[in-house]
């Protein structure tokens, strides 16, 4: 499984980038990789849609501006080459397409895990993440009902402009994907200390539920262990305008967001 070269776009400081900081990582041995790659990235500008730039799907990559999904792919792909033992641009680019498409490679814009609970449930699949256990008295259930994308088309350029087989298998998807459940921790158990979120480790992606209609999740991040005893939040913040680890507790920055109800937790394998 693998993308031809053809199907890759990037600039030469992209590839450079990645080399030196698989290289870096040989040398330095970080004991979290997903959070010794996500602070490597911090500072880098928020800009969102940088996978939207033709009509034509192709492996976008791009660390010179990242949202929060691209954030949270390419440090997932940084650590997945770094177990691999390997230095080398194309290995990167296999595992950055592995973990955004649905069959590990570009083939065409419904390919992409657009929604987030097909990207958990595709990289599963694979054996790339899992899901923790949450204790029941922790945890909420989720019933899954997508269909956002397919009644917002105009929204997507590139799914309006892949016509209707695009809109069609977009559709499909989200009807397959309904009633499914996922468990989430409510805003209101996230101020809990280290040992009571034992389910919850430095390095874990937390992906935020909305109650926005027609989505599963509206924001992706990765989890980080505070000095100050409580859960932090290490994602591409449209509200800082970059990289960031946000000195709030994650808490608290939920609860000015009156549409977030609590966190997935998804485990890099």
């Amino acid at each position: 499984m693998g993308v031809q070269a053809q199907d890759i776009f990037y600039l030469k400081s992209d590839s450079v980038k990645v080399v030196t900081l698989l290289r870096k990582a040989q040398t330095d041995k970080p004991s979290n990789l997903m959070l010794y790659y996500a602070h490597k990235l911090e500072g880098t500008p928020y800009v969102a849609q940088t996978l939207e730039i033709s009509n034509v799907e192709k492996l976008i990559v791009n660390l010179r501006e990242l949202d929060c999904t691209t954030l949270v792919e390419n440090t997932f792909a940084l650590t997945l080459t770094t177990k691999q033992g390997s230095v080398n641009w194309s290995d990167y680019c296999r595992n950055l397409a592995l973990i955004r498409y649905r069959n590990g490679k570009p083939e065409g814009y419904p390919s992409r895990n657009h929604y987030f609970l097909w990207w958990v449930e595709n990289n599963m699949q694979k054996k790339l993440v899992t899901l923790p256990d949450i204790p029941t008295t922790l945890r909420q259930r989720q019933v899954i009902n997508l269909n956002y994308m397919s009644t917002h088309v105009d929204s997507y350029r590139m799914l309006k402009a892949g016509g209707t087989k695009a809109q069609k298998l977009i559709r499909d998807y989200e009807k397959a994907s309904f009633g499914k459940v996922m468990y989430y921790i409510p805003v209101s158990q996230l101020s809990k200390s280290k040992k009571e979120l034992s389910c919850i480790q430095d390095g874990d992606i937390l992906a935020i539920v909305t109650k926005r209609k027609g989505l599963d999740t509206s924001h992706i991040g990765i989890a980080e262990w505070g000095n100050d005893g409580y859960l932090h939040f290490l994602n591409a913040s449209k509200i800082f305008k970059k990289v960031v680890l946000d000195s709030r507790p994650i808490h608290k920055y939920m609860a000015t967001q009156k549409l977030q109800q609590g966190v997935w937790v998804i485990r890099p394998l």
